[in-house]
């Protein structure tokens, strides 16, 4: 019997955060009621303030257990020195980011005024970033002294993996991580 409700309140919990992802990514936190949340998940209100007290908690759960970076494998990084197109394109394969389209929406909307997620919205940035600048020091060995270039193409290609989705909302244009890739190789001169 305790089996069942551990499996009945993970239930519960998944199904009143699945309702929230929803609607905060379609009407936004404020104008997301607890109400309607439970509503959705259909559940009663209180089962809501049972697993998260304010709401702003379920915002926080949402942020923290639906979007991350995967942390690449303890194996050597595939960096080929001389192939900074190719490492880049293993790199976005590898690190791939766990995010939802309604999540990443989430993320963009609620930065702005929700520290919580501006601060996870910039570490899944520092993480990708980080990654990416490792990679072109191995793929680019003798790009070591020019640290400005080398950064400011890591932080396009970031931007590229955790923005393309919304830029493609936006212009109607998927970017490929792969022609990217090679778009900032030749830039860099590889």
């Amino acid at each position: 019997m305790g089996g069942r409700r551990t499996g009945a309140a993970a239930d519960s919990r998944t199904r009143i955060l699945d309702a929230a992802e929803a609607l905060f990514a379609d009407r936004g936190y404020e104008a997301s009621s607890t109400a309607r949340i439970a509503g959705r998940a259909q559940v009663p209100k209180g089962l809501v303030f049972h697993y998260f007290p304010q709401k702003i908690d379920v915002l926080v759960a949402l942020v923290d257990e639906r979007t991350f970076v995967e942390d690449p494998p303890d194996e050597p990084l595939e960096a080929v020195p001389g192939d900074p197109a190719g490492t880049l394109s293993r790199l976005a394969r590898r690190l791939p980011l766990h995010a939802s389209p309604a999540m990443r929406r989430i993320l963009f909307r609620e930065a702005d005024t929700h520290r919580s997620v501006r601060d996870r919205l910039g570490h899944l940035n520092r993480v990708v970033f980080l990654h990416a600048r490792r990679a072109l020091e191995v793929a680019l060995p003798g790009a070591r002294g020019d640290q400005a270039r080398l950064e400011a193409a890591a932080a396009t290609f970031a931007a590229v993996l955790i923005y393309q989705e919304n830029l493609a909302g936006l212009t109607g244009q998927h970017l490929d991580p792969d022609a990217v890739a090679d778009l900032i190789a030749r830039a860099l001169g590889g």
